[in-house]
């Protein structure tokens, strides 16, 4: 791990070739997102997003849950809550951008080029919810329970739910039911409506799943699988005609790569090709 991955509530490592682990890392507060959190995550995305050493991305929480969300005493220390101070404009331009800034957290992860998949236990609250929408893949633990908490806070999810869980679960009356209702929802129902790909016996279990898919993942070539999430993404939000267009003119520079070149010859040599790093 060339680059320094320090911060004070994550723990990353790299458990393999050109696999990086981000773990959350407050337990003794269930992993709840507050101001140094989301510095962190913001921040050590940016930074994998153009580390050469990182081609996939592991996401889970420490000790016994992936996150409780945002917790009253988090959006506190958010700067969430209004000063009363303030008139109505000076405190509506404040929320504005610290909603904005908390945003641009999970952004941040969703476009980050290196897919991310997260291995998600115990709970994932709120704000979990938002985390996991921007990551490429989800698995789950059989423990694992969900939760679209924030009407039970008063107040709609504003960083990202409502617009990627509609487009990950393709079900608008699922989506509305679980925003409207706050009601947990369980790791098979997860699976039911497709916001999770599969369901694991455990915490350990789920985790080594994720290491080993990001593993399959990393041995690929890295042109090829960051070319397909920056398309993915693109045709997500645009017309089949606008997503083909993007991948032609995107592919007209990526099908100069060498890349492909060292996998037609390791059809002949039975060889697995070595990929130079980005």
């Amino acid at each position: 791990m060339a680059q320094s991955y320090s911060f004070d509530t994550l723990r990353v490592n790299q458990p393999s070739e050109f696999v990086f682990h981000v773990q959350l890392n407050r337990p003794q507060k269930r992993n709840a997102v507050n101001r140094q959190l989301r510095r962190d995550l913001k921040s050590c995305f940016d930074q994998l997003a153009t580390d050469p050493n990182c081609r996939a991305v592991v996401i889970s929480g420490a000790g016994k849950m992936f996150t409780s969300g945002t917790t009253c005493i988090d959006l506190a220390d958010l700067n969430v809550l209004p000063d009363r101070n303030l008139d109505a404009a000076r405190m509506g331009l404040r929320l504005h951008q610290n909603i904005k800034d908390f945003q641009d957290v999970f952004t941040a992860m969703e476009k980050c080029p290196k897919p991310i998949i997260a291995a998600v236990h115990g709970a994932c609250v709120g704000a979990g919810i938002d985390l996991i929408s921007s990551c490429d893949i989800r698995l789950c633990s059989k423990d694992t329970y969900f939760s679209v908490k924030e009407v039970d806070v008063g107040l709609a999810a504003d960083v990202g739910t409502l617009q990627r869980l509609p487009k990950i679960i393709g079900n608008n009356s699922i989506v509305r039911e679980l925003a409207f209702t706050a009601r947990n929802f369980s790791s098979d129902e997860a699976k039911d409506i497709g916001l999770v790909s599969n369901v694991h016996a455990d915490n350990n279990t789920v985790l080594q799943a994720a290491l080993k898919m990001a593993s399959l993942i990393a041995a690929k070539s890295p042109i090829a699988v960051l070319s397909s999430k920056v398309s993915l993404n693109y045709s997500r939000d645009h017309t089949v005609d606008e997503g083909l267009e993007h991948i032609a003119a995107w592919n007209m520079c990526m099908l100069q790569s060498e890349d492909m070149g060292k996998i037609f010859k390791s059809f002949q040599t039975k060889a697995r090709p070595v990929f130079s790093k980005l």
